[in-house]
């Protein structure tokens, strides 16, 4: 785990030949996966892996995404993905990502929001204290509520 301001966390993969296109570049769409592992290996990190952020049948989905794509990878460069929850509101959380190659040359951003949404219902429910109180210990002052 490294740390870059204001990110306390970060995961690393590889770029897998499959991850590329015909230019030899990864793959736009490729970053998604990359930007979930990091986003699950930090609530990994945490000890908030898993689908019981909420009551049963409670999930996090996603709801908006931007991306900024300032670099290319390409095959077999170690990519280092930093992740930081940037805002916590009543039903949703944003995260803030930065993917790196080798921790030195910024390659593209990222906001994602999500809601913790009922299932059955499919309508935003609020988000348990008990997980609010995990991010803001991990994540302090530089939390946005």
């Amino acid at each position: 785990m490294k740390e870059k301001p204001p990110f306390k966390f970060s995961a690393q993969t590889r770029v897998g030949f499959s991850d590329t296109d015909a230019q030899g570049i990864v793959y736009y769409g490729r970053y998604l996966p990359y930007f979930d592992l990091a986003r699950v290996e930090y609530h990994r990190n945490l000890g908030l892996l898993g689908m019981d952020i909420g009551d049963e049948g409670q999930e996090f989905v996603m709801r908006a995404l931007a991306i900024e794509y300032l670099a290319p990878a390409v095959f077999d460069d170690l990519i280092e993905v930093y992740v930081r929850m940037a805002r916590i509101g009543r039903t949703s959380v944003t995260f803030e990502l930065a993917a790196y190659r080798a921790t030195v040359e910024l390659m593209v951003t990222a906001t994602q929001t999500l809601v913790l949404v009922d299932l059955d219902e499919r309508k935003a429910v609020s988000i348990p204290e008990t997980y609010k109180e995990a991010i803001r210990a991990f994540e302090g002052e530089a939390l946005e509520t």
